[in-house]
């Protein structure tokens, strides 16, 4: 999706977790949008092009019901909500960004996000819907995709996951997507009051296990610690938000599980 015009930028800033007035012309950013009673509505990059224009990288969420819904509060501002038509975005070889936070290209088609580490290289590719370069989609890299950001502790937020979950119970902090000194916006009360009361007793973890779906229930013992968020299509890894402590013996349905470390390729410094 695609926000321009003059107050895209202001518009942003009120609506979004992040803080947008900090993105320069070339940089990109997590970010997402919460409900009033700040539970995560959607997950996203946040990519700021020159002439006042914005992309939202949005995996999880159609992108006609986000704009629809953000479309309520632009009012008189001076800006265009669109769909981006014309871009595709696709996996593709490596390349290099100067930096992170910094994309390549731009302001048309092709840019280049850098989502990987030196240990797993990987480019998120935004190109011209007609680029020859582009091949059809495979399932197994899309998977192998998804697995790999779950493995970073970006959490993928399915339709029963959406306005489930703070940030910080996302652990959203980890990646900066989420700002405690900017200004009002919606959600901001609760996440600066959990942060500052630190009333923060979830936090996002890494699963390994068997048949792992959204919404299940994880257990140590008898007792509920956990529940998954999101899932590799096999179901042996995911991502759960859990209670904070140490848990032995988890289970899911019965079925034995484990945690994993979380890599760290798409932290970010606050």
């Amino acid at each position: 999706m695609a926000v321009s015009g003059p107050d895209a930028g202001k518009f942003l800033q009120a609506q979004l977790m992040s803080d947008v007035a900090a993105l320069a012309p070339g940089q990109w950013h997590w970010s997402g949008w919460l409900t009033p009673k700040g539970r995560v509505i959607a997950l996203m990059a946040l990519v700021r092009l020159p002439d006042d224009r914005f992309l939202l990288l949005v995996p999880d969420h159609p992108v006609a019901s986000l704009k629809a819904a953000l479309q309520r509060f632009v009012f008189r501002s001076k800006l265009v909500l669109d769909d981006a038509t014309g871009w595709v975005a696709a996996a593709g070889p490596h390349h290099a960004t100067p930096a992170p936070d910094r994309f390549d290209g731009g302001p048309t088609p092709p840019l280049a996000l850098d989502l990987g580490d030196p240990a797993n290289p990987r480019t998120l590719w935004l190109l011209p819907e007609s680029d020859p370069a582009l091949a059809p989609a495979d399932p197994a890299l899309e998977q192998q995709w998804l697995a790999t950001d779950l493995a970073y502790g970006l959490p993928r937020l399915p339709e029963s996951q959406r306005e489930a979950w703070t940030p910080q119970m996302l652990s959203l902090g980890r990646l900066a997507a989420f700002s405690l000194r900017k200004g009002c916006y919606p959600g901001q009360e609760i996440v600066a009051r959990t942060h500052y009361l630190g009333q923060a007793k979830r936090e996002l973890v890494r699963i390994l296990g068997d048949a792992l779906a959204p919404g299940q229930s994880v257990k140590a013992g008898e007792a509920a610690v956990g529940t998954v968020v999101c899932a590799t299509a096999d179901g042996r890894e995911g991502l759960a938000v859990f209670t904070s402590g140490e848990h032995a013996a988890l289970a899911v349905d019965g079925r034995p599980c484990q945690l994993a470390g979380l890599n760290e390729g798409l932290a970010r410094q606050p």
